[in-house]
């Protein structure tokens, strides 16, 4: 396939106008869900939790991911990432008496997460949703219910309500943080998603038809980036691919690079990214085919795009701009990113 052509190819997909919606959902969720986020992150002020627990799968479970990496790094709280099966295959109550509960989940219909959140009611946890179905069985189930704001999502592989549930983390912070700077940061988000590109990986597709399996790296705000691109690698494209703390990759699964290797790194624009940049370095010299994305000029490479001045919401930039990259990867693979094979929109789990 010449590359020229391949750049204009899945841009009619359901999955491209999805993502195209991005922009326009960050702009208007302020307003949306401003008022809830006002009153819980009151109650979080005056009643702060020792400890946040958060329940969801799939990219939401990316999304509370993101926001563990903001709760602890900006309000020094340690997030417990809450095992659903705990409560709904195994019957078993977690102690959370004062603590905050908060689930992630597009659709609010996954009945182990909706067990969690009656169970850390019933322990005398402040429960939470953070959902785009206002009047699903999980919103009904939480104490504060905070809209996600994405409005109806078709596609099976989600894209506008990851980015809408990243976001939304990112504002539950800044109003629990009082960060002005973080808002400012938001505020400018919408434009720069508006403008984003595929990733300058152009000349590099070809790698992607070749290739069986795919490392994904990030670390700090975009571990969460990395875990959703390799599931999208998987979903859209078919292509096998698993994401690592770019410190993790250290202890055991660096035994998988070699030449040839796909390896895609997610560089945070915080001091994370110096080492993560080291390991591309590393990584090259093991003749493993290497790819950057980062909010600027990495020296090692294109330049991706531009900072959005704070690494949490340059994080989100760079997922856009992976979204506008996946259908011309699944054009190279001959797969469709309107029909992932063997899944639902809606995933019931026990």
């Amino acid at each position: 396939m010449d590359i020229r052509e391949d750049l204009k190819s899945g841009t009619g997909t359901r999955f491209c106008r999805e993502a195209a919606e991005s922009a326009a959902v960050v702009a208007r969720q302020e307003a949306i869900l401003g008022p809830a986020l006002r009153g819980l992150a009151a109650r979080l002020r005056s009643n702060p939790p020792q400890v946040v627990v958060t329940c969801a799968r799939g990219s939401s479970a990316h999304a509370a991911t993101f926001f563990k990496h903001l709760v602890e790094t900006r309000l020094g709280i340690p997030v417990c990432e809450a095992a659903p099966g705990i409560t709904s295959v195994y019957g078993r109550a977690l102690r959370l008496h004062g603590q905050f509960f908060l689930a992630v989940s597009q659709s609010g219909g996954s009945d182990d997460l909706i067990e969690n959140a009656r169970m850390a009611k019933q322990a005398g946890a402040c429960t939470a949703c953070l959902v785009n179905d206002l009047a699903s069985p999980l919103a009904a189930a939480c104490d504060v219910v905070l809209p996600m704001a994405a409005g109806p999502e078709i596609g099976v592989a989600a894209t506008k309500t990851f980015v809408a549930s990243v976001t939304g983390l990112l504002r539950l912070v800044a109003f629990w943080k009082d960060d002005t700077a973080l808002a400012a940061a938001l505020g400018e988000l919408p434009r720069r998603l508006a403008k984003a590109s595929p990733l300058g990986w152009s000349e590099s597709l070809g790698q992607f038809r070749e290739a069986s399996n795919a490392i994904v790296l990030g670390r700090g705000p975009t571990l969460a980036i990395a875990r959703e691109a390799a599931l999208k690698l998987k979903e859209v494209t078919r292509l096998h691919a698993e994401a690592f703390s770019g410190a993790e990759f250290m202890h055991g699964p660096i035994a998988l690079a070699n030449r040839g290797s796909l390896v895609l790194l997610f560089v945070p624009s915080d001091t994370a990214g110096s080492g993560l940049l080291q390991r591309a370095t590393a990584l090259r010299a093991l003749g493993a085919n290497t790819l950057i994305a980062a909010p600027q000029d990495t020296r090692q490479g294109q330049a991706l795009g531009l900072s959005t001045g704070r690494a949490e919401t340059d994080a989100v930039y760079l997922i856009q701009r992976f979204y506008r990259t996946l259908p011309h990867i699944a054009a190279w693979r001959g797969a469709d990113p309107d029909c992932p094979p063997h899944l639902e929109k809606v995933t019931r789990t026990f």
